[in-house]
């Protein structure tokens, strides 16, 4: 495959990144594809990391998560707690404007833990559909997450009689 030459494909492709990183329980992979205040020249040391555009992230029934170190906690913490996470993608529709991009799409994940009895087997499978939205910043070294925000989307026994819409 060739390299993305638009920014639209490299979007696409920093984006698709950031799943296989989570997929892989890569920390190391999936902590370089947010964006640092280094990514955007400025030092920490003399500037508020707010300054910069300072990284957020809400996970599905979290409350909002700000600051680089909060939101890759959340990621240590999923990865530590998540034996198996698989994402199926699909609606991706990608958006940019300067240096900044808009990827909207749904999350459908197969995830699981331990089996409860002897840890040792990977217990049931569980499906979530998610709705998501990334935005990303552009960088020097390329595109990298500047915010994720993830929702469930309600099964349709989930929702009031006769809503056709969720609120």
């Amino acid at each position: 495959m060739s390299a993305p030459h638009t920014d639209v494909e490299q979007v696409e492709a920093a984006n698709t990144a950031f799943y296989e990183a989570m997929e892989r329980g890569d920390f190391e992979e999936l902590s370089s594809l947010w964006l640092s205040p280094a990514d955007l020249g400025i030092d920490e040391t003399y500037h508020d990391p707010a300054d910069a555009g300072v990284v957020s992230c809400v996970h599905p029934g979290w409350p909002a998560l700000t600051g680089r170190g909060e939101v890759l906690r959340s990621y240590a913490l999923i990865m530590a707690n998540t034996d198996y996470i698989q994402f199926f993608l699909t609606d991706v529709h990608v958006s940019v404007t300067g240096d900044t991009a808009l990827v909207t799409c749904t999350e459908n994940i197969l995830s699981g833990g331990p089996a409860p009895d002897d840890g040792d087997e990977l217990g049931p499978l569980v499906g979530q559909l998610v709705v998501a939205t990334n935005v990303f910043r552009r960088t020097p070294e390329g595109w990298k997450m500047w915010s994720h925000h993830a929702s469930p989307v309600l099964a349709e026994n989930d929702r009031e009689d006769g809503d056709e819409t969720p609120s």
